[in-house]
């Protein structure tokens, strides 16, 4: 049976378009994060627009940048920069009670960028299903590390979980749908090329006769 060939491209490693994009969010979260806080009754941790970067990161990016960004901005506040609610910095943010919410932005960030890259694969960036993204994963994700850490801080998991609901998800919930809106609006106008090099490659199919064939499209 004769072979046939495809021709697809793939993107590999990261541009310098790529390392400007994943500094230019990480400073944008970092912006979100001292621009204000409101302090919630009964809770030590206070309502910020940091969950508002953490999903947009992602959204617009995709899995390998968004996530990046946020660590960047992870490492930088770990390192002592005063990035975090209250403007806290350093190592010990992670003994205090929002280091569930700090650690869960990773694995929020990879669920929203993972799927949000299949969603636009697939064809294009719709709100309805980009808010069902940003709320898996900037939302459930976050609470499901951030809020049984919270209840350990404060000696009661079922007041934490009141507060989460009553105090946070009401803003987080709001917070998905900008998101969501801002990036249906720049995938409609000016969607970010992926991440990397674009590389072209050559898939073969056949018998087992046209091996060597197949090896010289890998």
């Amino acid at each position: 049976m004769p072979t046939t060939r495809t021709a697809g491209i793939r993107y590999r490693g990261l541009t310098a378009r790529d390392l400007a994009l994943i500094a230019v969010f990480a400073a944008f979260i970092a912006v979100l994060s001292i621009s204000g806080q409101i302090t919630v009754p009964l809770s030590p941790v206070p309502i910020t627009l940091q969950t508002l970067g953490i999903m947009l990161a992602p959204a617009l990016l995709g899995w390998k940048r968004g996530t990046l960004a946020v660590a960047v901005f992870l490492v930088l506040g770990l390192a002592g920069l005063p990035l975090f609610a209250g403007g806290a910095g350093g190592l010990g943010v992670l003994a205090g009670p929002s280091a569930g919410f700090i650690v869960s932005w990773i694995p929020a960030a990879l669920v929203i960028g993972f799927l949000t890259d299949l969603m636009v694969r697939g064809g294009r960036y719709r709100f309805w299903a980009g808010l069902a993204v940003n709320v898996l994963g900037g939302v459930l994700v976050v609470y499901a590390v951030g809020v049984p850490w919270l209840g350990v801080a404060m000696g009661n998991d079922h007041l934490a979980a009141l507060v989460a609901m009553v105090a946070y998800l009401p803003g987080d919930l709001a917070k998905a749908v900008i998101a969501s809106l801002i990036a249906a609006a720049v995938y409609r106008a000016y969607p970010i090329p992926p991440a990397g090099r674009p590389v072209i490659e050559e898939a073969g199919t056949g018998d087992k006769g046209d091996g060597a064939a197949r090896g010289e499209g890998a």
